[in-house]
């Protein structure tokens, strides 16, 4: 081994608790950029291969009931590659061993060969026969959540007619990676799924021989989904047409993309402080390595070593570094990779996602681990390469000191001798002090911009579901129905109260803007259902008027008083120019809300609901769920209380992970500069320090200079930290964002005393490891030392 690479070992050895802290604190640059940058392209590549695999359709559109023969007409389409119609339906399941009513999608299978898209993947089993009345195939996570296997049976309420069904196989689709049911919010495989069954079969139960209601396309390679959609609204308008649409918003798609959109976000934000704080890091620690090496860099140069043998010397060392910190990022980075592929499986039904190691991820945080370490080592392997030999085998000239305004305000303060000489020593280095400032700093907001996500989910609850959706339960109807089914409601046993609320399919424009919303019209008077505004209180559409979310309005760039249009995509399918009448504090889905009588008179017709909502008595529920599942015209139950306590126990449990990770993260960066700076601060003060222990100085009042500087620092980070984390955390809220749901901007005070008391605390545990070696200092070696 070469002489200079024993050396570099040597050292090493000897400065293992300072490479470990700062190979730590680029571990977690690396980890991340391993963790977001590797499951999101893998999740891209799962995504790329299931949809062309299983010829998942580009455009989809729903109808009433539309002729068979117009598929001809919709397959001429200019664009169009592959048109296949089908029959979809809700229906209500009665499962074994489940007191209340499940729900599912029935989806028709063709009666000859398979569906030309959106193919389904068999599992096990098989799917049913052609020609089969009573069979189905259903998605594995709903057979593997009910414990079922191919033979047993349900029963499922068809239209108003009770039938009992066979299970035949399990199977996924690439239209239901993300399964969820009307009216939830989170995924309820127990409760909720995809059932395939034979057109024919489906045809008979819906009254809909020679005729379909939901339609899907593939385009050409020239095709263009804005240009085909309206040539397809235009041919199913007749019959009932309930407004085509593109990938980009298939439900199943959106929570997709949803999630790609965090991946990028957290590869985007969070990498580049660690790789900033760690340059830092090597640069501070080799700056101080080549200041006490200049006699040993001299005797090098003296020997005959070149200027490029000092400098790769150096350079190895904070090669070093960076690649023990790689390898913890690489490993770190893929077991919680594989961690958040197990958490994909509970949400999203892929036939596949495991991550895979990608060499462009390692590859990436590789080349910026190692980049990262280089540039921090620039300044201090420059020092040693122009510094003479005769130069730099003679001490270092003394600083020179003069009275600043740190010494006249520490005079006319009267400050003690030690605190005057913790603050000489932050003014001496002020640079290093201003970057220690802003890493400590970091590390509060790295744990703000965790912390605040209990409190913004807290808020979420109290909002969505005891402000604004009170109801217990609510009945989703097969299709609009008049008034009258209200009253049939409120005489199902335990039913307290029912209020009717309607779903209508509408395009809002204005100007150039627009978005696909179902509009959601109710009674002014509804207490079980309804909007609030950003204090609580409740929104109610004023005359003919629309209520808009926030986002809503945000995204078509109206505010209250504008005038927008209102598109219908049922019925007449009328174009209204309504006013804004207010905005509405909403956090899932983008809302907008009308009066039901308003809707009704611009609509021509009788109000009519598609939802009712009811309070329920508890004790009486299990006669409810046996009435609703026999009660014909019903599609499907949402019971609210059950959904308030899943989705709180599901956020809880990944809050408490992601919470964890981050603390561990903000300490590792706490402790990596703390340490460091009391290690570096302990190497150029120890002569001083020895000195004012053998002139009288008791080891308290030592140990307070070197422990004081670090812990002023910290405490002159925390306001620092609180600005930076509001702005981390506020971003953090932009960036996740979406047409489905929103984080809300909550930022108590208690959040920014929890992270002020972890890094301080933190920051103590590092000075103190670094106090103990104070104790055991030798005075008499250390004066012996040179300046």
């Amino acid at each position: 081994m070469h002489v200079l690479d024993r050396k570099l070992l040597r050292d090493l050895r000897r400065m293992w608790a300072q490479v470990l802290a700062i190979a730590l604190v680029l571990a977690c640059g690396v980890m991340i950029l391993v963790l977001a940058i590797g499951v999101q392209r893998s999740l891209e590549d799962t995504l790329e291969a299931y949809y062309e695999r299983n010829r998942f359709a580009e455009v989809f559109s729903g109808a009433k009931r539309a002729p068979d023969m117009l598929l001809s007409e919709i397959r001429a389409l200019p664009g169009v590659r592959v048109a296949e119609t089908r029959i979809v339906g809700q229906v209500v399941l009665d499962l074994p061993g489940l007191e209340e009513p499940a729900a599912g999608r029935v989806v028709s299978l063709p009666d000859v060969d398979v569906p030309a898209l959106n193919l389904p993947l068999v599992l096990t089993g098989r799917p049913p026969a052609p020609d089969a009345v009573d069979e189905v195939m259903v998605t594995r996570a709903f057979a593997e959540a009910n414990g079922f296997v191919p033979g047993d049976r349900f029963s499922a309420n068809l239209n108003g007619r009770k039938r009992t069904l066979t299970i035949t196989g399990t199977a996924l689709s690439p239209e239901y990676i993300y399964v969820l049911g009307p009216g939830a919010m989170l995924p309820d495989n127990r409760r909720f799924g995809i059932l395939w069954m034979p057109r024919r079969a489906l045809a008979a139960a819906f009254d809909l021989q020679g005729a379909f209601n939901d339609v899907s396309l593939a385009l050409t390679r020239d095709g263009r989904a804005e240009e085909v959609i309206p040539a397809l609204d235009q041919l199913l308008a007749p019959y009932g047409g309930a407004g085509a649409y593109g990938r980009a918003e298939q439900a199943s798609h959106v929570f997709i993309e949803g999630e790609l959109t965090q991946l990028r976000a957290l590869a985007r934000i969070l990498p580049p402080i660690f790789f900033l704080i760690s340059a830092f890091l090597v640069n501070m620690v080799l700056a101080r390595i080549v200041t006490l090496e200049r006699g040993v860099i001299g005797l090098m140069k003296a020997l005959g070593y070149s200027d490029a043998a000092v400098a790769g010397h150096f350079l190895k060392l904070a090669t070093l570094v960076s690649l023990i910190g790689i390898a913890i990022g690489w490993s770190v980075g893929s077991w919680l990779a594989q961690g958040m592929a197990k958490l994909y499986t509970e949400f999203f039904e892929f036939p596949y996602l495991v991550f895979q190691p990608r060499a462009g991820s390692y590859a990436i945080s590789a080349a910026a681990g190692v980049a990262t370490a280089g540039l921090g080592a620039i300044q201090g392997v420059m020092r040693a390469v122009r510094m003479p030999p005769a130069v730099a085998m003679v001490p270092p000239a003394p600083p020179s000191f003069k009275r600043g305004a740190v010494d006249r305000m520490a005079t006319w303060a009267r400050f003690s001798q030690p605190s005057m000489m913790v603050l000489r020593g932050i003014g001496r280095w002020p640079g290093r002090a201003a970057f220690s400032i802003l890493a400590i700093a970091a590390s509060v907001a790295i744990l703000m911009s965790a912390s605040f996500f209990p409190d913004s989910l807290d808020e979420i609850i109290d909002t969505s579901f005891f402000r604004q959706n009170r109801q217990d339960a609510m009945l989703i109807l097969t299709g609009d129905r008049a008034d009258s089914v209200v009253e049939d409601a409120r005489h199902l046993p335990g039913v307290l109260a029912a209020e009717p609320m309607q779903y209508l399919p509408a395009v809002l424009r204005h100007g150039h803007l627009s978005r696909r919303i179902a509009v959601e019209a109710r009674d002014p008077d509804a207490t079980l259902s309804r909007v609030t505004d950003a204090a609580g209180r409740p929104v109610t559409p004023a005359g003919d008027g629309i209520v808009l979310s926030d986002r809503l309005a945000e995204r078509l760039d109206v505010v209250p008083g504008d005038r927008i249009e209102m598109q219908l995509l049922t019925g007449r399918r009328e174009t209204l120019t309504l006013p804004v009448s207010a905005t509405a504090t909403v956090y899932f889905g983008l809302g907008a809300y009308m009066d039901r009588a308003a809707m009704a008179r611009l609509l021509r017709q009788p109000p009519q609901a598609s939802v009712v909502n009811v309070a329920m008595d508890r004790d009486k529920a299990r006669a409810l769920y046996a009435a609703a599942k026999d009660t014909p015209g019903l599609a499907g139950t949402v019971l609210l209380f059950q959904t308030r306590t899943a989705f709180s126990e599901t956020i809880a449990r990944n809050i408490l992970n992601t919470t964890v990770v981050y603390i561990v993260i903000a300490v590792l960066i706490t402790v990596g500069v703390t340490y460091n700076g009391a290690r570096i601060q302990l190497s150029e003060r120890a002569r001083e320090l020895a000195s004012l222990r053998i002139i009288g100085f008791t080891r308290a009042e030592v140990s307070y200079i070197l422990m004081g500087e670090l812990m002023l620092l910290s405490f002159l980070a925390q306001p620092v930290g609180w600005a930076m984390g509001w702005a981390f955390a506020y971003a953090q809220v932009k960036s996740f964002s979406s047409d489905l749901y929103t984080l809300p901007f909550v930022m108590t005070s208690a959040t920014y005393a929890k992270a002020s008391l972890v890094v301080l605390a933190a920051s103590a545990v590092a000075a103190l490891i670094v106090r103990r070696r104070i104790d055991r200092l030798d005075l008499v070696a250390v004066m012996k030392t040179r300046e």
